[in-house]
């Protein structure tokens, strides 16, 4: 979860640390530091807080640094020990001469740092990552080659991580090396920039390497060398990325959230592309590479994911079910991966995560394909990790997502559910022919329907500042817009920090009613359709509570006028679509909400952009 950055090349180094680690902040981070080489020692500046903490130290000595040309950065998101100056990263060894950055978490940290200060290392932090330091700093002082060091050091490490490291007596070199952390190599004119995430180096390079696991690789300012843990020289695998500087601007909007919920009705134009030909037309899916017997065969599916994107797998749990009469178990993947791992040849096993980073969801994946499972990962990077294990790839193609709380993604991965659940049941003829041809038609015209929602936010941000000081909120639904109600609680509470809470409506009498009063608002999700009369009946009950009274609806009744105090009316669509729409209102009263509230919109408290621990 945390962001490294290293440079070595003819730039100021840094100006590209502090660049990349700006690119990097939506990732999640609560201290950041830099270490400098400045051809005779390695000087380091770390600060606690925002990056503009760690800048404000930098800036009145600024002129003097700009001479370094080579360099590592950090943001730390805290795991071991708190986030304090002494914490942060970078880390050095004993004498000061090496120096490390650190992403993931070492998992015999404790054993190794014992054995260490039985050799003499004194530790000053409580991280596991400066073990690490001292390790390579003990092999260095045998070897005197920092990557023999690095290779040496990291096969006595059990655990998850991305390092980047530094020698005083080697200031022309930085080496990286990783094992399930992202790690990826900007390879430039006469320069290098290791990072974890290419927003970092798209500034400076459209050419890039991602490293495997075990990988290590050696970086000088004209030369780059890449072996394996046995030091075989590989020949690593370079790549021309498809992202653009711009796509990290936020167009004129103040916040990136914002700019990525307008840009959803884009996102599922690009989705359906090519992929509905005809309303009478087999549904073109060409990502999924099962066979069609195979399709026919499946007798189970299984997703697992993580957060919002486990909200996305909720409602297709419901759509699957209905629509291809195939038994769908949705699961959080931090529990799945530590149970008994019950798939075969017959189970699809889907991963879906934003990143393709998500520690818990790529162990899953891992997991399941080694039980003979077809593996299907829907993801919005096709170059991350998760996408490494897919016998089939769905990817959404939804551009970075700078904000940390994922609205287009969610959208993205939505939508590609809804094309996932069509195309299967065409195979296996197992839905109605006439339902399927309307579910078609209507998902074409979803965007414009998105759009309409958007051009009239002016009423969604009243209702939003008027309920903006609620210490709780409540989000009822039934039936496929349970996981919406989830979905809009969560975008609630994580940007605006109210605790919000999605129930089925069924449930609310069976406890969560005890908390109903004046004070706490109820916002209802009611979609026509079978479920509506029930929802309604649900908010009857809530309202005889006296609890405030919010209608999320796409019908016309001006009866509801006398249940509800606020009605937020969305265009009609299909009730098997309704989550693709539903959930636009929901981002923006958290989006209005949080801003009204004076709160980081972007980068809210304690999260991170992408989990890469477990």
């Amino acid at each position: 979860m945390c962001g490294i950055v290293g440079y070595i090349g003819y730039r100021s180094a840094i100006d590209v640390l502090l660049n990349g680690l700006t690119k990097l902040e939506y990732r999640g981070y609560d201290s950041s530091g830099i270490a400098l080489h400045n051809g005779k020692h390695i000087d380091t500046y770390k600060a606690v807080g925002k990056l503009s903490n760690l800048k404000d130290i930098i800036n009145p000595i600024k002129s003097e640094l700009d001479k370094s040309t080579v360099g590592i950065g950090h943001i730390r998101w805290a795991t071991h020990g708190a986030p304090t100056t002494i914490n942060a990263h970078p880390h050095t060894c004993n004498c000061g001469k090496l120096v490390l950055v650190h992403n993931g978490i070492i998992e015999n940290y404790q054993e190794l740092k014992e054995k260490l200060e039985k050799e003499g290392c004194v530790f000053k932090s409580q991280t596991d990552t400066e073990t690490v330091a001292h390790l390579i700093a003990k092999e260095y002082g045998k070897l005197h080659n920092l990557t023999e060091a690095v290779r040496v050091a990291t096969e006595k490490i059990e655990g998850a991580y991305a390092l980047c490291v530094m020698h005083q007596d080697e200031p022309d070199t930085i080496v990286a090396t990783k094992r399930n952390a992202p790690l990826v190599v900007g390879i430039g004119e006469n320069e290098f920039v290791v990072a974890s995430d290419v927003p970092a180096i798209i500034d400076y390079t459209n050419k890039a390497m991602y490293l495997e696991d075990n990988q290590i690789v050696t970086l000088t300012k004209n030369s780059m060398k890449l072996i394996d843990k046995d030091n075989h020289e590989l020949k690593g695998k370079i790549e021309v990325l498809p992202w653009e500087p711009v796509a990290l601007s936020k167009m004129g909007y103040k916040h990136f959230m914002m700019k990525e919920i307008h840009e959803q009705p884009s996102i599922i134009r690009n989705l359906l592309s090519g992929k509905i030909t005809g309303l009478n037309e087999p549904l073109n899916l060409s990502e999924v590479k099962l066979d069609k017997d195979a399709v026919k065969d499946l007798n189970r599916i299984q997703i697992v994911a993580c957060g919002t994107s486990l909200h996305a797998a909720m409602v297709a749990k419901y759509i699957i079910e209905d629509f291809c009469n195939i038994a769908v178990d949705v699961e959080p993947s931090s529990e799945y991966i530590y149970r008994k791992t019950v798939t075969d040849k017959n189970t699809l096993v889907i991963g879906v995560s934003q990143s393709g980073e998500t520690a818990d969801t790529i162990t899953a994946v891992r997991q399941s394909k080694e039980k003979g499972s077809h593996i299907l990962i829907i993801t919005n990077r096709p170059d991350s990790t998760m996408a490494r294990y897919a016998d089939s790839l769905i990817s959404v193609c939804a551009g970075i997502e700078v904000s940390v709380a994922a609205t287009k993604s969610y959208m993205a991965q939505l939508v590609a559910f809804y094309l996932l659940a069509i195309y299967i049941a065409e195979i296996k003829n197992s839905a109605d022919k006439e339902l399927l041809k309307r579910l078609k038609k209507e998902l074409i015209v979803l965007p414009e329907k998105a759009e309409e929602i958007l051009s009239q936010e002016t009423p969604i941000k009243k209702i939003a500042h008027k309920y903006a000081n609620s210490k709780n909120f409540i989000y009822i639904a039934r039936g496929i817009n349970f996981p919406t109600a989830l979905e809009g609680a969560l975008k609630l509470k994580e940007i605006s920090y109210i605790n919000a809470t999605g129930y089925t409506a069924g449930e609310l009498k069976h406890g969560p009613i005890a908390m109903l009063d004046e004070t706490l608002p109820v916002l209802s999700i009611m979609m026509k359709g079978k479920v509506y009369d029930k929802i309604l009946s649900n908010s009857e009950e809530a309202k005889a509570r006296n609890a405030k009274m919010i209608a999320l609806t796409n019908v016309t009744d001006d009866n509801l006028k006398d249940l509800f105090d606020d009605i937020i009316t969305i265009p009609e669509t299909d009730e098997y679509l309704s989550p693709i729409l539903a959930i636009i209102p929901l981002q923006l009263i958290a989006y209005y909400i949080a801003e009204f509230l004076g709160k980081d919109v972007d980068q809210p408290r304690n999260l991170a952009k992408s989990v890469t621990v477990e």
